[in-house]
C-alpha cells in the first residue's frame, strides 16, 4: 500500500511566485496590447498631412425642412430597371419624343433605355465617366464627363470636346449639367482639385473647391459664374429661363444664379437645411424640381462636419483601411418652384441615390454604384 505525501513547503512557494508572476504579468501585457495601437494612431494622426477646414457656422445645424407628404418605405415598392445591364447609373435624362431616357455609367457606356418596356440597349462610350446628362436642341446629348470634361454627343454618336478648363484651370470632377432654351449650356465642375474617385476628400477637407460655370456653343466660350462652391453638384435651369438652381452637397443646401434681367449675376437662395445631402436635381416639366439625396444628414456626418479632428480621423482611416458607412435613408424631394417641399420619398434602406426624375406616373432613381435604377409607380405608392 502506498503512502501520500503533503507538497513540501519550497513546490508551494515555487507554485505561489508562478501565479504572483500571472498576476503580475497579464496586466501589463493588456496595458501594452492596448496602448500599442492608440500610440501608432496618435503618431499616424500627427504626422498625416490633411489639414481639414471648419465649415460655416450657419452650415453646421442638424435642421431640416420636412415636406407635408412622406413615403418613407419607397423600396416596397419599388422596381429594379436595367438590372446587371447598368453600373452605377448615375445621371438620367428623358427625350419624350423618343419615348427613351439617357443614363452614363461608371465603365464609360451611355445607354439608352426605352420607357414603354425597359428594354437597355449601349449607345456610346465616352471612354471615361459621364455624370450629368441633359438632351440638347437638336437630339445632341450634353454629357458632364468626370474625367474628360463637357461633351457634345450627336445623334450620330459622336463625341467632341467642348471644355475641359476655364480660366486656366482644368476641370476635376465635371458633374451636373442642363440646356437654356438659346443654347447656352450650365454645368458644374465639383472640384478643380479632386477627382471623382477622390470626392470623399474634397468633402472631408471641407474647402470650396467647385464651380459654376456656363459654355456657349455659339462662340466656345466658357465662363465661371460662381466660385468658391461646396462640391458644386446638379444643375436645373428653371422653366421661365431666368435663374438656373445649383446643389451644393456637404452644406445641404440649393441655390440659384440670375441669368435674366435687372438682377442677372446675382446669386440667391433656393432651399436650405434639406433633409439630405443634394446631387442631382431635374424639373419635370409640372411644377416641381426633384433633388436626389445620396444620405440624410446622419448624425456620424454631423459629427464630422462639426469637429475636424473627427473629419481627419475618418480620413486617415479611409487611406488606410477604409471609413465606416455612414450613408443611409436616401431619396428625393420634391419641392414647388419657390422651393418649398411638397413630397418626400425616402427608405432606410436607401444609399447613394444621385438622380431622381419624374417620367409619367414613375420616379426613376439613379444611382452612383448600384448595378439598376429604381423605378417606382407614384400612383400605387404615393406620399401621404
Amino acid at each position: 500500500m502506498s503512502e501520500s505525501r503533503s507538497p513540501d513547503s519550497a513546490s508551494l512557494h515555487n507554485a505561489s511566485n508562478v501565479i504572483s508572476e500571472r498576476e503580475t504579468s497579464w496586466p501589463l501585457t493588456f496595458l501594452i496590447t492596448a496602448l500599442v495601437p492608440v500610440v501608432a494612431a496618435t503618431i499616424l494622426y500627427q504626422l498625416d498631412t490633411f489639414d481639414p477646414a471648419p465649415l460655416p457656422p450657419g452650415e453646421l445645424t442638424r435642421h431640416v425642412i420636412a415636406a407635408p407628404a412622406r413615403n418613407s418605405r419607397m423600396l416596397e415598392g419599388s422596381e429594379r430597371v436595367g438590372f446587371g445591364h447598368l453600373v452605377g447609373p448615375e445621371d438620367i435624362a428623358y427625350d419624350p419624343s423618343s419615348g427613351v431616357f439617357y443614363t452614363g455609367c461608371a465603365d464609360g457606356w451611355i445607354n439608352r433605355v426605352t420607357v414603354n418596356d425597359s428594354v437597355v440597349r449601349k449607345w456610346i462610350n465616352t471612354g471615361g465617366r459621364p455624370l450629368g446628362i441633359a438632351v440638347g436642341r437638336n437630339n445632341e446629348l450634353i454629357v458632364a464627363d468626370a474625367a474628360k470634361g463637357l461633351l457634345n454627343v450627336t445623334a450620330e454618336g459622336m463625341v467632341e470636346l467642348l471644355t475641359d478648363e476655364a480660366e486656366g484651370q482644368k476641370f476635376k470632377t465635371t458633374d451636373g449639367v442642363d440646356v437654356a432654351q438659346n443654347g447656352m449650356i450650365y454645368f458644374t465642375d465639383a472640384s478643380y482639385k479632386y477627382s471623382l474617385s477622390e470626392f470623399i476628400w474634397d468633402i472631408l477637407e471641407g474647402k470650396p473647391h467647385g464651380r459654376l460655370m456656363s459654355y456657349d456653343p455659339a462662340t466656345g466660350r466658357t465662363k465661371v459664374l460662381v466660385r468658391n462652391l461646396f462640391f458644386a453638384n446638379g444643375v436645373a435651369v428653371s422653366p421661365d429661363q431666368n435663374y438656373v438652381i445649383f446643389c451644393e452637397t456637404p452644406v445641404r443646401r440649393c441655390r440659384k444664379y440670375i441669368i435674366q434681367g435687372k438682377e442677372k449675376g446675382k446669386v440667391e437662395k433656393f432651399v436650405d437645411y434639406l433633409p439630405g445631402m443634394p446631387d442631382n436635381i431635374r424639373y419635370d416639366g409640372e411644377g416641381h424640381y426633384w433633388i436626389a439625396f445620396p444620405t440624410e444628414p446622419t448624425l456620424s456626418w454631423h459629427l464630422a462636419f462639426r469637429y475636424l479632428f473627427i473629419r481627419k480621423g475618418i480620413a486617415i482611416m479611409e487611406k488606410y483601411i477604409g471609413r465606416p458607412n455612414m450613408e443611409k435613408n436616401g431619396g428625393v424631394l420634391a419641392v414647388d418652384l419657390a422651393g418649398k417641399p411638397t413630397a418626400h420619398y425616402h427608405d432606410p434602406g436607401l444609399s447613394m441615390v444621385t438622380t431622381g426624375i419624374k417620367i409619367g406616373d414613375h420616379l426613376y432613381c439613379g444611382s452612383l454604384v448600384s448595378p439598376y435604377i429604381i423605378r417606382l409607380n407614384l400612383k400605387q405608392y404615393p406620399a401621404t
